[in-house]
């Protein structure tokens, strides 16, 4: 019995010992939030008029999930993303092209005219489709989806109207933020008819596209961290988009 406690004795002091010499590692790093964009560009022939504008902001938007990024209100290290951009139309069928597929802001390299120009029809329900496909299949936890378009669904030949709507039930289910930006246009028809809540649409004037898609980006950051629930337009993001200039230029609901 003594040898027994002595053994015991000696087993219980080594393990202290060894607890002892153990270093203690600092607490690991929280690990970045993340949330994948996905913007949608209307490259209809429409949009010629603000077509440099509206490359200029979908840039904008990419550059402004970088850590660096000046003006930036919630900082950029503890947020990691990657931006999609699809640009479509309608000519001699469905095209839809994908300019930047997955890339980090960090190594963002600007669009050009020489990557795409304004042209043919508007299958905006296809586009729709396309995009949300796209996203599931790379499946991230969150995703902002941003649709820019000057114009109505006039060519769609893939998704109807309940197809599309069907898409973007797909993503809200999974808590995926999906907006729609009318470019220096004010109709809302279609985004309602898909079930986009008012909230989530805005028209954007001539002038004030970089700005408002630099505000978008900072709300797209905020829900990759969790600061807030939904990305959701205020009536000072409406202000500062010129929407009430735009519906009275354009008219719309």
């Amino acid at each position: 019995m003594k040898l027994f406690h002595s053994i015991l004795a000696i087993a219980a002091g080594a393990a202290l010992a060894a607890t002892a010499s153990a270093k203690v590692l600092p607490p690991k790093p929280p690990k970045p939030e993340t949330v994948q964009s996905y913007v949608l560009l209307d490259r209809t022939g429409s949009m010629s008029n603000i077509w440099d504008e509206a490359l200029s902001s979908v840039n904008a938007y990419a550059e402004s999930f970088a850590a660096d990024a000046p003006g930036t209100e919630i900082a950029g290290a503890d947020i990691k993303t990657a931006v999609t951009v699809a640009v479509f139309d309608y000519q001699d069928g469905m095209q839809f092209d994908v300019l930047r597929d997955k890339v980090d802001p960090t190594a963002w390299k600007k669009i050009t005219n020489d990557e795409a120009s304004p042209r043919g029809m508007t299958p905006l329900y296809d586009a729709i489709g396309k995009i949300i496909t796209r996203a599931e299949a790379d499946n991230p936890e969150k995703a902002v989806i941003v649709i820019m378009t000057d114009g109505l669904e006039n060519s769609s030949r893939e998704f109807t109207k309940q197809g599309a709507k069907a898409a973007l039930d797909r993503a809200q289910a999974r808590g995926w933020e999906v907006v729609f930006l009318g470019a220096e246009f004010a109709s809302f028809n279609d985004a309602e008819a898909v079930g986009m809540a008012s909230s989530k649409t805005m028209a954007v004037g001539q002038g004030r596209m970089n700005e408002s898609m630099d505000a978008l980006a900072q709300k797209a950051r905020a829900y990759g961290k969790g600061a807030a629930p939904a990305v959701e337009f205020s009536a000072e993001d409406r202000a500062a988009a010129d929407e009430e200039g735009v519906k009275q230029r354009q008219g719309g609901n």
